[in-house]
């Protein structure tokens, strides 16, 4: 499928033989750039190869988000925070999967007009960098793993609860993508056949459930209140946690089932709650797992917060390319 971006927005420039040396020269550059594209903001981070951070910015995603507007976004915000190119390699996260080349966003459900959208052939002549693109849940847990909650546990899985659930497997300290680049997707499986409609095409899906927009089906109040309530002891506040958990917690028991992590991972902005939505989760898995497939299992909150996504992006850029 071509990318719907109209071509006189594309931000593409032809590579010519400067530009593909500057690239190769580049490759020897001993910082990397780390990406996390988000609905709200882009964030973005410099790091040296050891993952410690010399310098950081964030920019407004573009509304609407389409392709082109985004690649421009981030080339620009990548020229500010590396103006000398010490940097020489760029990963980006984003919300969606990449083909298995870690080339093309294939799709966003969440993004309009992300539809096989070649973005690192996009970016990689105009930054004169190397490039490579990855699902941004991924990026958290690879970054949580080099220096997180997931640091020496090679069987992990991470969900991450805000405007969407995402979610990434890391099996035997490798990062599990499938043979397409698609797997992962631990936010779409089905909870409810009668459940609420997702964009992806399911229904009663785990993210229409745990999503910001899943929790205010249980509650008109945002999550910091619900939370400030909940933590003074009020009991309608305390009952809207509890079920949340009790979704949350069916929805990973069927993850532990087939993947028996030895951690778990909960990461994103409802991830502040997760003292309050805990004891449901742990009572629903010791209901629905047997002792045998969750014997062992932590779960635990990410430790790098909105920080994770750029870093593991970085990672994953030396990882590949360096």
């Amino acid at each position: 499928m071509s990318s719907p971006l109209e071509p006189s927005a594309s931000p593409v420039v032809q590579a010519s033989a400067t530009d593909q040396a500057a690239v190769a020269e580049a490759e020897g550059a001993t910082e990397l750039i780390g990406v996390d594209l988000g609905g709200t903001a882009i964030k973005l981070g410099r790091f040296d190869r050891l993952g410690t951070l010399l310098a950081e910015a964030e920019v407004p995603t573009p509304k609407p988000a389409m392709p082109g507007a985004v690649s421009v976004v981030i080339a620009e915000a990548i020229d500010a925070l590396d103006p000398d190119q010490r940097a020489g390699l760029v990963g980006i996260g984003l919300p969606g999967p990449t083909d298995a080349a870690a080339r093309i966003a294939r799709i966003s459900i969440n993004l309009p007009g992300w539809v096989d959208v070649p973005l690192a052939d996009w970016l990689e002549p105009r930054l004169e960098r190397r490039v490579t693109l990855a699902n941004d849940a991924n990026c958290a847990l690879v970054g949580e793993a080099w220096r997180g909650a997931a640091r020496g546990c090679e069987d992990t899985i991470l969900l991450t609860l805000g405007t969407g659930v995402g979610g990434a497997i890391l099996l035997g300290g490798e990062l599990f993508t499938g043979h397409g680049g698609a797997a992962g997707e631990l936010g779409l499986i089905g909870l409810d056949p009668d459940g609420p409609a997702c964009r992806s095409g399911n229904r009663g899906s785990l993210e229409q459930h745990c999503s910001i927009s899943g929790l205010a089906r249980l509650s008109p109040l945002e999550p910091p209140e619900l939370s400030r309530l909940a933590a003074a002891g009020d009991p309608e506040a305390q009952a809207v946690w509890d079920r949340y958990g009790q979704l949350l917690g069916i929805g990973l028991s069927s993850l532990i089932y087939v993947l028996t992590p030895r951690r778990v991972l909960i990461g994103g902005g409802l991830s502040a709650a997760f003292d309050h939505f805990l004891p449901a989760l742990r009572r629903e898995l010791e209901e629905r797992v047997l002792a045998v497939s969750r014997e062992g299992v932590e779960i635990r909150p990410c430790a790098l917060g909105n920080g994770a996504g750029r870093l593991g992006a970085a990672r994953l850029a030396l990882q590949r390319l360096g």
